[in-house]
């Protein structure tokens, strides 16, 4: 069976309307969860942790799909 790992992470963007982090070394690592139920819930703590932060989101990245594109390009 296929595990569907989701990965939380965040931090300051260069702009609230970009997709792109002001210092890509501070990104916070949340963490890695089994499903997305768990990632949901990580997910939702640090954004309303950071509420009153403009510039600070937080994403939810399906690692299962970045490993089923790799596919056969992993050692």
């Amino acid at each position: 069976m296929t595990q569907r790992l989701h990965l939380v992470y965040g931090g300051e963007l260069e702009t609230p309307n970009k997709m792109g982090f002001k210092d890509p070394s501070k990104v916070h690592v949340v963490g890695v969860f089994p499903n997305y139920a768990a990632a949901y819930n990580a997910w939702k703590a640090e954004a309303q942790r950071t509420v009153d932060d403009a510039h600070t989101r937080y994403f939810i990245a399906e690692l299962h799909r970045i490993e089923e594109e790799a596919g056969d390009h992993c050692a």
